[in-house]
């Protein structure tokens, strides 16, 4: 017969009543939660009994049987209890009636539960128990679980380090052999905005993390489709990279409390069973268990912000773009700076300007990512005022920082914005709606309404930090004055985009989007894209405006009649045709326009690189203008199984 010395209630009761309709001697549910009866008690205080008072009389021999069996009906395994058998107390923590029949075993039988540990434990404690707890937090949840997470952790000896990835340093990652990541997703399986630069980081640098032992916790909403992805890429990479995975991924809902528990109950045991030397010491992890659940828990309870994060000093070597108008010059300062690696770029800036060079003259944020604050950090386009140093560092120390491109310096790292704002003012990319069912403005202009899914969707084409810095992702920006630029053309996009508008409006842009320093000014989208994920998310909008133009006008105009006589020309002839793509693309009028320039004359001569034998190359180049107009060698010969590309061109687009 088990006889019960100490019942007690943690949080999260749901009130069901099972406890008390089982044993009602003992419980009582209240609006909130359940309590256990003050006449049982010694300390005769009505409350969960979070103090753990031993239960009175013979109330522990009388019940026992019943508090176990409400235990065991508790829907959320909230009702814990102790147990005494032949005058020996047991710990029992899980509330099952299979673990309670293991706690009523003679003492000798159980696993250090009286808080001795063996000698084999003892030397295991011994050394290094450092543990690393990188959180990716976009809203601060992350990173509340991971100082709860900090605080279990010392009950298993270990020594806990809280780590914003913000700011972490890529080449540390392998120095941390037990490492824990707690991480959210953002969006559509993106990581949170803390822990993309360090992603970014990893996966370009891809560190060797041999020896690191870890264990991965993410936090999703499986309403989205890519549930918990940030944290799958954590835990795949990890592995990707050499490291030991100690326990299996947790996938957390948006009550992502209790799973939490779950994977912090059974990670953190298995990461304290590995040693100073990065060996998992799996035949210790059942005494690594009592030892960590023995002694009286610290309720954990409340919300937590990170308050043991890393601060890593860095020592910078600092290269610094200068330019003084009034002598027309131009040239590099190098700095020698040490500072700490979450201090942001700005930061930095306004050090050696206090303490250097009063004359270092750079565009100040305000500390929230301020779309003016612009720089070229190591080739990076980023906003001064919130990017940490060790994001944008290299591996030797080097930081090279200079003004934005596509604009005019003014002095040192300071642009001039004017002609892009003027641009921005002619372009007119504010709303215009149409009149319509819902809100108005107090001058009764009407505001109209928006399905939740259009709203998700002109989140992800304006989803960029600054159209300043989309304006500089641009390569012809610089050598082009007529051309509007990629920022410009992302927001009047947006408004096309926006249920709203009104379709005169719309019309309007889409013309101005289609004009001679609309989209098509572009040459290369890929330049764009090659700006992180920003960049990505510009020069997918970019492309969109330009598979609607095509769509909207029919493929007609030169624009269109490339990409239709693009397309005819490989599923016609499995290749390229450069002689007919130059015609059809041209026309008459353009051919004749271009025939005192020799191109035309070479393309209707057939002295392309197309199909042609080895002399055409020749002739090609020796043939004036030498060189100019070929168009790039794309596909000589004819590509393998060609059946299936007219397959996938007929199944796709009949159009070609």
């Amino acid at each position: 017969m088990a006889v019960v010395a100490k019942v007690w209630i943690e949080e999260d009761c749901i009130t069901c009543d099972a406890c008390q309709d089982i044993a009602p001697e003992v419980f009582e549910v209240t609006d909130d939660t359940s309590k256990i009866l003050a006449a049982v008690r010694t300390d005769g205080t009505f409350d969960r009994n979070t103090g753990k008072a031993p239960l009175a009389g013979d109330f522990g021999t009388q019940y026992g049987e019943l508090i176990l069996e409400a235990s065991e009906a508790c829907p959320v395994e909230i009702i814990k209890f102790e147990l005494v058998t032949d005058g020996a107390e047991v710990a029992v923590v899980e509330a099952s009636a299979e673990v309670a029949s293991e706690a009523v075993a003679p003492a000798a039988e159980a696993v250090a539960v009286s808080g001795a540990a063996s000698a084999e434990l003892m030397a295991l404690m011994e050394g290094d128990r450092s543990l690393a707890i990188l959180f990716g937090s976009q809203t601060g949840n992350a990173a509340g679980l991971a100082e709860k997470t900090a605080k279990l952790a010392a009950n298993y000896g270990l020594v806990p380090t809280v780590y914003d990835m913000d700011g972490f340093d890529t080449a540390n990652l392998g120095n941390h052999k037990r490492t824990l990541i707690i991480t959210s997703t953002w969006g559509e399986g993106e990581m949170p905005d803390n822990a993309e630069s360090l992603w970014q980081s990893v996966t370009s640098q891809s560190p060797s993390l041999a020896g690191v032992h870890y264990s991965v916790c993410a936090i999703g909403d499986t309403a989205y489709d890519e549930f918990c992805k940030a944290g799958v890429d954590w835990d795949n990479k990890y592995q990707g990279l050499g490291a030991n995975r100690v326990h299996d991924i947790q996938l957390c809902d948006v009550d992502y409390e209790p799973p939490w528990a779950i994977w912090v109950a059974e990670a953190l045991p298995r990461i304290a069973c590995v040693d100073s030397s990065g060996t998992l010491q799996v035949e210790l992890l059942d005494e690594m268990i009592a030892y960590g659940t023995s002694g009286d828990e610290e309720e954990i309870s409340g919300d937590f912000a990170p308050g043991i994060v890393d601060v890593t000093e860095l020592s910078v070597t600092l290269e610094l773009f200068r330019y003084c108008p009034t002598a027309a010059e131009s040239g590099w300062d190098t700095v020698m700076c040490t500072l700490p690696a979450n201090a942001s770029i700005q930061d930095m800036l306004s050090a050696v300007k206090n303490n250097i060079d009063g004359s270092l003259t750079f565009r100040a944020g305000d500390g929230t990512g301020s779309p003016t604050a612009g720089l070229r950090v190591n080739g990076r386009l980023v906003l001064a005022d919130v990017t940490a140093i060790s994001q944008v560092i290299g591996a030797d120390g080097r930081l090279k920082i200079e003004p934005l491109s596509g604009y005019p310096v003014i002095r040192d790292l300071m642009v001039d914005y004017s002609k892009f704002e003027e641009r921005r003012m002619s372009a007119k990319p504010w709303m215009s709606s149409s009149p319509r069912e819902g809100a108005y403005l107090i001058n009764g202009e009407a505001v109209g309404v928006m399905e939740s899914m259009d709203a998700v969707r002109l989140h992800s084409i304006s989803d960029v930090k600054s159209y300043h810095l989309v304006h500089s992702m641009s390569d012809t920006v610089a050598y082009d004055s007529n051309y509007e630029g990629p920022g410009i053309h992302l927001q009047r996009w947006n408004r096309v985009m926006d249920p709203r508008s009104s379709e005169q409006y719309k019309n309007s842009l889409i013309s101005s989007l289609n004009n001679s320093n609309g989209v098509w000014g572009e040459a290369d989208l890929a330049s764009i894209a090659r700006y992180g994920a920003e960049g990505k998310t510009a020069s997918n909008g970019l492309n969109d405006i330009r598979a609607y133009i095509l769509n909207q006008t029919n493929y007609r105009g030169p624009h269109g009649r490339l990409v239709k006589w693009y397309g005819r020309s490989v599923k016609w002839t499995g290749k390229l045709n450069e002689t007919t793509l130059y015609r059809q693309v041209l026309g008459p009028v353009g051919l004749i326009s271009n025939i005192f320039d020799g191109v035309s004359a070479r393309m209707v001569l057939g002295f392309t690189r197309t199909g042609g034998p080895p002399i055409r190359s020749l002739q090609a180049l020796i043939l004036p203008p030498a060189g100019i107009g070929k168009i790039p060698n794309m596909f000589n010969s004819k590509v393998k199984n060609h059946h299936q590309v007219v397959g996938l061109f007929n199944e796709i687009d009949q159009r070609f």
